[in-house]
């Protein structure tokens, strides 16, 4: 157990019926804006582990998770029912490369996420190193429904704070809501709106788009950047267009 932290509970956030926050205090190593690490409890005598994104920046004392309760028998389940002071094991080390280590040279940088994934991006925009290389950030966060844009204020203020710099778009899939798109993210590339909205053009030249969320959208996503915007997913010459991390 020596690469495990126990943690204690600071804060269980329930947004709604599905979604919730948890903020932990634990010591772990350092960690760069975008990683993951694991949370595990013990069921008995099983230990369950699982990856988590943090949406707190690495200068923040308290580590924060934005998860989704699969109302299973699962561990998103059991951690849904922690209690402030409760404890909890947190892996020591981070991994993951959705960090802007991985970003090339660029002047537009975009990020895709659904759901709990939008973690990562916000725990990058808060942590604001590196963020000065980029012209133009455009956050996007695609929901199924308005109920579920959880950090909107969190990322308007950040947006606020950017001096022009970070736009934020959001995406609702089941509902028509003021202010938001409406449909997937696929296709509002596919057909011109994501870049109609933001006035802003995905170019191979100029644009880096990072990609966390569910396997699906990032397979259809990738799928119709090469095809129609020529945009590349490997490259030898380490300017490839996207990096990408499937969501637990």
């Amino acid at each position: 157990m020596k690469k495990w932290s126990i943690g204690k509970v600071i804060e269980n956030r329930s947004w709604n019926n599905l979604l919730f926050s948890l903020k932990i205090r634990a010591n772990i190593d350092a960690f760069t804006a975008g990683q993951f690490t694991k949370l595990a409890l013990f069921f008995g005598k099983n230990f369950i582990q699982k990856p988590y994104s943090y949406v707190n920046p690495p200068a923040s004392k308290d580590l924060e998770f934005y998860i989704v309760n699969t109302k299973s028998t699962g561990l998103s389940a059991k951690l849904s029912n922690l209690k402030d002071g409760d404890l909890i094991y947190v892996e020591k080390r981070s991994m993951g490369n959705l960090t802007l280590k991985e970003v090339p040279e660029c002047k537009i940088l975009w990020m895709l996420s659904t759901g709990t994934a939008v973690g990562p991006f916000l725990s990058i925009l808060q942590s604001t190193i590196g963020l000065e290389r980029f012209k133009k950030i455009i956050l996007v966060h695609s929901v199924r429904y308005e109920e579920d844009l959880n950090y909107l204020s969190l990322m308007r203020n950040l947006e606020k704070r950017s001096a022009g710099r970070l736009m934020v778009r959001t995406v609702v899939s089941r509902e028509k809501v003021k202010h938001s798109l409406y449909g997937r993210i696929p296709y509002l590339i596919k057909n011109g709106n994501l870049e109609d909205s933001t006035e802003t053009k995905i170019h191979q030249k100029d644009s880096h788009i990072m990609i966390c969320g569910n396997p699906e959208m990032i397979r259809d996503t990738i799928e119709i950047l090469e095809k129609e915007k020529g945009i590349k997913r490997y490259s030898t010459d380490k300017k490839r267009n996207i990096t990408f991390e499937r969501y637990w």
